[in-house]
């Protein structure tokens, strides 16, 4: 059974991440497979979520990089408008 859930883990894996960047994954998948392999030799599993929430995380950063800079266009323009 767990062989089962593993298989449809990694084939639903990888085929979500198609041709996009791997940004955060692999240092996800470092810290989770060392996480999962300490707390029970469950590596690959471990492996598989921190990918997954290492790219949320490196997708959450992004956002608010983006964010912020649209933020400071826009104040710029507004000081740009005041002179």
């Amino acid at each position: 059974m767990k062989r089962i859930i593993l298989v449809l883990l990694g084939s639903a894996f990888l085929a979500s991440a198609g041709a996009a960047s791997a940004e955060g994954c692999l240092k996800g998948a470092v810290v989770g497979g060392v996480a999962g392999h300490y707390a029970g030799h469950h590596a690959v599993v471990g492996a598989v979520g921190g990918c997954v929430v290492g790219r949320h995380l490196a997708n959450e950063k992004r956002k608010q990089s983006a964010a912020q800079a649209q933020l400071q266009e826009h104040a710029q323009m507004q000081q740009a408008a005041a002179r």
